[in-house]
């Protein structure tokens, strides 16, 4: 099991709070249309049933990872969102990313935020024993 450390805690709240926000998220759009019918949750954040499955898929797997692999989860995590963040701001508002995964500021900012907190714990915990070291500084 790893250590307390930055990345397991990012692990464990990010994946309690994907999964939840994905959980709500049904509750606004439910439809796996292309993109569909676009709920806003709290009138913020564009939403479908794609984005609230993925949001789920990424919780859990943060949930199950954090005990064992949550250095590798977040800098993974982080950069996937970083990438879907960067994407939605190339696209804009009103867009969707694949043509099914809704874009809206509050949404880009939301990932961007996941995104930078995943690999700034990544970065923070050190290597384990039986995880090869990276030397970040080249």
């Amino acid at each position: 099991m790893d250590a307390p450390s930055p990345a397991r805690l990012y692990a464990t709240l990010a994946g309690w709070t994907l999964v939840v926000i994905g959980i709500v998220g049904f509750f606004y759009s439910a439809a796996f249309g292309s993109p569909g019918d676009v709920g806003e949750v709290f009138g913020l954040i564009a939403v479908n049933a794609w984005v609230n499955v993925l949001h789920v898929l990424t919780g859990a797997l943060g949930l199950y990872m954090a005990g064992y692999a949550s250095r590798r989860y977040s800098l993974w995590l982080g950069c996937f969102y970083l990438a879907v963040a960067l994407w939605g701001f190339a696209i804009g508002s009103g867009e969707a990313i694949l043509g099914f995964l809704p874009v809206d500021t509050a949404g880009n900012l939301l990932h961007l935020l996941v995104g930078a907190l995943g690999v700034g714990a990544a970065l923070a915990t050190p290597a384990t024993k039986g995880e090869p070291a990276k030397d970040l500084s080249r």
